[in-house]
């Protein structure tokens, strides 16, 4: 299949077979793995027997979603397959391919497949830029035995993969590297000639920086340790981590503002709060303000925490996350994070109490599963004659009137009679709240047992005034 050769050389530049002496070529392209022996760090996918190595080694790769973080070695595994099976290889572009693109090359593929010259290995990096209708296009071909394809993402394929294609293929998640890895790496990159030549050398605690900083991603470490050889002045000393620092002046964070990583740090600092971490809700809040993340968005999700989470235990919670909203949008960043981080120690060692959100959410579900009866009689307006002769407001008691502050009124439908939908805890301020409202359950309760009490004996008096032997009229 030439044409995919061809497709190929475009599509992905940085072939498996291009020699990696190419001037100009970026450190971390040259340091590549070809071999599963090269890989570091993934011991756990591609150790002795493991499912990806038997599978590579056999050439018998099924259709796979490489799932892991930048520089966890997703497009090193596709080049690694590439290079190790007998099938066509043939990578895609999301950014350059196009429906046209990829039916021309998919009826190659069954052409190929029906001729009897052999399977066609389909490789998309970032799959999740792909949208629908693209992705649409590989499923009958798929589907078909027409191709095998492998894909990378760092997106959740959970949302970014259509689930027809999702449920053919076998999801691998490739872990964040551990920093022994990184310092691995960084060390075989030292003695390359690219490195060598430069008679580069760094101190153990210079490595263990770039390793920390790199937030696990081999290509942003060995990018760092390029700019270090490339910058550094000749010396015949190790350089010290303080060097390092000055060069590379200002770490960059794995943080994507609208992709898998936010989701999981807002949940890691909502459930820090929630768990009255204070140091870790402070992390995990300059964490993704460092990350360059909207401090409004930071200020809204805290809004929601004191709401969600403490509630009526400590009522000055939701006030303070609001006046730290206003406060942010008024002075703006980076003063603005100092009020965002005082507002997240303040959520997060303040009573905690769900029982509002509880009581909301059950509330819900009876509404959106329930029958919703009408509102009762004695609690509708009755702004009309018509609708006082109808019986709206018959019956209704005015709270105000009672010395217990209530009245022995229903205010929901019969069906729903004494259903309780808040449960206050006795957390904080949530504990006075549950006294007040036990009392006017309390009460109402007594004055319903009194008011039935004395219907009871006016029923019996009725029944007195009948003369014995008397008979019914119909």
């Amino acid at each position: 299949m030439e044409e995919n050769r061809s497709l190929f050389d475009t599509l992905m530049p940085a072939s498996p077979n291009r020699k990696k002496d190419a001037a100009g070529t970026p450190l971390a392209e040259l340091m590549r793995p070809e071999t599963l022996d090269d890989v570091v760090g993934l011991e756990e996918l591609l150790g002795a027997g493991k499912f990806l190595r038997v599978a590579i080694e056999a050439d018998r790769v099924p259709s796979l979603i490489f799932w892991g973080p930048p520089g966890s070695g997703k497009t090193t595994l596709a080049r690694i397959v590439a290079r190790s099976t007998q099938s066509s290889f043939v990578p895609f572009s999301a950014v350059t391919s196009g429906i046209k693109e990829i039916k021309q090359i998919m009826e190659g593929a069954r052409r190929g497949r029906e001729a009897g010259s052999g399977r066609t290995i389909v490789f998309i990096d970032e799959i999740h830029r792909f949208n629908r209708a693209q992705q649409d296009a590989f499923l009958p071909y798929v589907e078909a035995g027409d191709i095998v394809l492998v894909a990378a993402t760092t997106e959740n394929p959970s949302f970014e993969v259509n689930s027809a294609l999702l449920s053919r293929c076998k999801v691998v998640v490739l872990p964040t590297l551990g920093r022994d890895a990184v310092v691995a790496i960084l060390n075989r990159a030292l003695r390359h000639p690219f490195i060598a030549s430069r008679l580069l050398a760094l101190h153990d605690e210079a490595l263990d920086f770039i390793a920390a900083t790199s937030g696990g991603d081999a290509r942003q470490a060995l990018n760092s340790l390029q700019m270090i050889a490339e910058t550094a002045n000749e010396s015949s000393d190790p350089i010290d981590v303080e060097t390092v620092k000055r060069i590379l002046n200002q770490r960059s964070l794995l943080y994507d503002k609208s992709g898998d990583e936010h989701y999981n740090i807002i949940s890691a600092l909502h459930k820090s709060i929630r768990n009255g971490d204070a140091d870790a809700s402070m992390y995990w809040l300059v964490r993704m303000l460092e990350g360059g993340e909207d401090p409004m968005y930071l200020a809204r999700r805290l809004v929601r925490t004191a709401a969600e989470d403490i509630g009526l235990a400590d009522p000055e919670a939701l006030k303070l996350a609001i006046a730290a909203k206003e406060a942010v949008h008024f002075i703006g960043m980076p003063e603005a994070g100092v009020v965002l981080g005082q507002i997240t120690v303040y959520l997060a060692q303040a009573p905690k109490s769900n029982a509002v959100y509880a009581g909301y959410e059950s509330a819900r579900r009876e509404v959106r599963e329930g029958d919703n009866p009408p509102v009762p009689l004695q609690i509708r307006n009755a702004p009309t004659g018509l609708m006082r002769n109808l019986g709206y407001g018959a019956g209704y008691q005015y709270a105000h009137n009672y010395d217990e502050g209530t009245t022995p009124m229903e205010c929901l439908p019969d069906a729903l009679a004494d259903r309780r939908f808040y449960q206050p805890t006795r957390h904080g301020a949530e504990a006075e709240i549950k006294e007040r409202l036990d009392a006017y359950r309390a009460a109402r309760a007594g004055m319903k047992k009194a008011r039935d009490g004395q219907e009871a004996t006016e029923t019996d008096r009725l029944h007195e005034r009948k003369p014995k032997g008397g008979k019914s009229r119909h």
